[in-house]
This record gives C-alpha cells, structure tokens and sequence, in this order.
C-alpha cells in the first residue's frame, strides 16, 4: 500500500507523539509547494520568467518566480491557524499570521533562483520553529538549529521531491501522478566517506587560507596527501547540492572569503544553513561553519549569513579541524 505525506505524519504522530498540529502545520507547507511546482512547470508558457526588476533585502535581483513563491507561502501559511508568524529570505522583516498560533516557519521560497530561466533544479527549503512565550517580536525567531521541531525541502527537477525530517531521521516523496506526495525512501543514511565535492572554484582566490589549501590537496589526488583522486560538482542549487549528497555521499561547501570581512558567509543561516544541516544531521552528516557545528549557532539576526560546510561527516570534520588548527 503507497504511503502518503499525511500518513507519513500521521505514523509518526503516533510513534513519536509529535507537537499538536505540526503535521497540519507541514501539510500547509507542502500545499503551497503544489502550487510553486505548477508555477515553475509553466514557466515561459504563463510568461513569469526573468526578473521582477525588484531587489530582496539582501540587494539581491529577484526573479518574478521568487515573488510568486514568496507570496503563495505567505499567503497558505497565514491561513493555517497554528502558524504564528513567518519569516522568508525575501521579506524585510518577519509577517504576523495568527495571534494563537504555535508555531513559526522561515522559509527560502526558491533556492537556487539563478538557474530559473536555464531550467536547471531549484526548490524550496522550509524550517518550522516553536513561537516562545508572548508577544510575537523579531528576537522569537532568533532561535538555534537544535531548536527545529521540523526541516526540509522540495526539489523541482526532473521529479518534484519531498524531503523532510521531523528529528526521526529523514524521509523522501515523490510527486506521483495524483498530484500526491509518496513515501519512496527513508531513513537514508550519509556515507561516512566520500571522494566528491562541490564549491565555487570561481571564487577560489578569495577563500581563506586554510580552504585553499583544503582544496588544493582534493585536486592533488592520488598524487598528494590525501592519496586518492576527487571529482568535482556544482549546480549552484543548494537544495540540488544537498539532495545529491543525501542521495550519494559527499561535500558542499560555501566557505567565508575576503572580500568583505562582516560577512561570515553568503548562505543564510535562518532560511537555508539550519533547515538543512538539520537534514544532513538527521541522516548522519555533519554540518559546520568551519569552526562550530551550525546547529549550535545562537543567531542575532533574521538575514544572518553564515560559512557552510556540510555532508559526509569524515570529509567536513576533516575540513573543521584544518581550520580550528589554522
């Protein structure tokens, strides 16, 4: 018999006696993904390719698909009772939904939106945090990855992909033909070891020290100290980079660089770093900054940036000593 989202979380409901409504509180998510999959299916044909010519809070271009997304997770979340506010890579600052609500969600609405109009995988990541006591202010968001009650993503590519975790290890959906999401994996596991990575190398003569040299003893291969040959990979889609990793094994990294010292990171660590190191972690990854694991980090900002590193746990340890000893 298929497994279906909601059976899924209905199971787990019963097996791990979940918060109440966190699983209404998902499905929304995953019913306003429908509706992103369908605007990204039609692209050209419903004319919402390119830019919006609007810039996000980052200074960012934003694409008309951005938009759309943002406003459709807006838009299904506010209506879900049990939502109390939302936070979205796109918005200034955070949006009041229902004053009796239990919980929070953050979202990035389109990961990966550069690749939009060369249809390359793009998605949606999601993070669902519990609203604290009182009145509901910038500093109730401003919560650590360990406190997630929920993470995941959806993944437009050649299958539209579910994959969620709510800190019972990780499951995966596919899209069947009913418009449905199925249960087709679970409790996938990250090998320990891996020999592929996948970072900017046009960005290489700005990273720091000890990722320089990081990198230059993967391309070394056989014939250096790490004694065995690495291949590279970049989409420029984290969604696509981490499911990749889930799927088969290996790296991601988005190292801090010097061309502007008050950045930490590019990634942001609300919307993107913690939903999915939260991921990686449930499926035996690691996930670090290069100094600390990204879970621990007591964020001050809604748009905080952070460094990345994440997946296979051999390799990012690795990556974390180097730069601890530096």
């Amino acid at each position: 018999m298929s497994v279906l989202l909601n059976d899924y979380l209905q199971q787990q409901q019963q097996i791990h006696d979940l918060p109440p409504n966190l699983t209404a509180t998902l499905l929304s998510i995953s019913e306003a993904c429908l509706q992103i999959n369908q605007a990204v299916r039609l692209g050209a044909l419903d004319n919402i390719l390119g830019s919006a010519r609007t810039g996000n809070i980052q200074g960012e271009e934003q694409k008309k698909l951005d938009v759309i997304s943002n406003q459709i997770l807006i838009n299904t979340l506010c209506a879900q009772s049990a939502v109390a506010g939302l936070a979205s890579e796109e918005e200034d600052t955070f949006v009041s939904a229902n004053s009796n609500g239990q919980y929070l969600v953050l979202f990035d609405p389109l990961d990966g939106s550069s690749n939009i109009d060369v249809n390359i995988s793009i998605g949606t990541i999601f993070s669902v945090l519990p609203k604290p006591v009182g009145e509901l202010t910038t500093a109730s968001f401003l919560q650590s990855g360990r406190q997630q009650l929920a993470s995941g993503y959806v993944l437009y590519g050649p299958q539209t992909i579910l994959v969620l975790t709510v800190k019972h290890g990780i499951a995966m959906f596919t899209l069947n033909k009913n418009n449905q999401f199925q249960l087709t994996q679970e409790n996938t596991q990250i090998p320990v070891q891996t020999a592929e990575f996948a970072i900017n190398m046009s960005n290489q003569r700005h990273w720091q020290a000890p990722m320089q040299e990081y990198i230059a003893e993967l391309l070394a291969g056989k014939t250096g100290t790490r004694g065995k040959d690495y291949n590279m990979r970049w989409v420029a889609s984290m969604v696509a980079e981490v499911h990749r990793i889930l799927i088969r094994g290996g790296i991601f990294t988005y190292p801090q660089d010097q061309r502007d010292p008050s950045k930490p990171g590019k990634l942001r660590l609300m919307y993107e770093a913690n939903p999915m190191s939260l991921l990686i972690e449930q499926a035996g990854g690691v996930a670090t900054n290069t100094r600390e694991n990204i879970l621990d980090i007591q964020p001050d900002q809604l748009h905080q940036r952070v460094a990345v590193v994440l997946g296979s746990k051999a390799e990012v340890d690795y990556i974390t000593a180097k730069h601890q000893n530096y």
